[in-house]
């Protein structure tokens, strides 16, 4: 299977990128939906969650309290290695399956930590979807209803512009609007299914 990887800031727009990558009726693996799989209600590791930072980290359904979650982790960094140790194989192990099992001419794998967590090992190719911090900064606010501060301990938590941009073979400039987004889409979308033949003839 041909993997392209999709990756870029928190307020970079990701999700528009890959939701018209879907419309062409390309498969996505999206880490965030696995992480989320893997401490669904009753599993392993909600369990462990729920013994290390106690049961009020938990909502009145069973599901895991995000927002209490990320609070917790980004003011304390141990706090945020432990978690990241109990869930990252977990994690690895569902994307992993997601792409093995993808049907469309490629699959794209969507993830914020792409380069942080050297997910690209699993990528032919990596987009980054790129725009100017202080506009992550103003989208995130607005989407998240956060205050600057948490969505700056965010950025800070990732790797930085410059790193995703030294990682990328194909950058998407995601300022100019959703018209802007889907030529480029669609331009890659082109080049993509040429690469994954070329791929797939190589392995005949």
């Amino acid at each position: 299977m041909f993997v392209v990887g999709l990756t870029g800031g928190i307020g970079s727009g990701k999700t528009a990128a890959s939701d018209r990558f879907a419309e062409l009726g390309i498969e996505i693996v999206d880490a965030d939906v696995a992480s989320r799989v893997v401490v669904e209600v009753g599993s392993e590791a909600i369990t462990k969650i729920a013994e290390h930072f106690g049961s009020d980290i938990l909502l009145a359904d069973g599901n895991l309290d995000r927002a209490s979650l990320r609070e917790k982790i980004f003011s304390d960094k141990t706090e945020k290695s432990w978690l990241e140790a109990l869930l990252h194989p977990l994690i690895g192990m569902e994307i992993f399956q997601q792409l093995e099992n993808a049907q469309s001419p490629y699959v794209l794998f969507v993830s914020p930590l792409m380069v942080e967590s050297k997910q690209t090992v699993l990528t032919d190719r990596l987009i980054v979807v790129d725009v100017p911090e202080e506009l992550q900064l103003e989208r995130t606010m607005q989407r998240d209803d956060n205050d600057a501060g948490q969505v700056k301990a965010m950025m800070a938590s990732q790797a930085s512009r410059e790193q995703r941009l030294e990682e990328a073979d194909d950058v998407i400039i995601n300022t100019q609007g959703l018209d802007f987004l889907d030529q480029e889409v669609a331009r890659l979308h082109q080049t993509y299914l040429q690469l994954a033949e070329k791929k797939q003839q190589a392995q005949t």
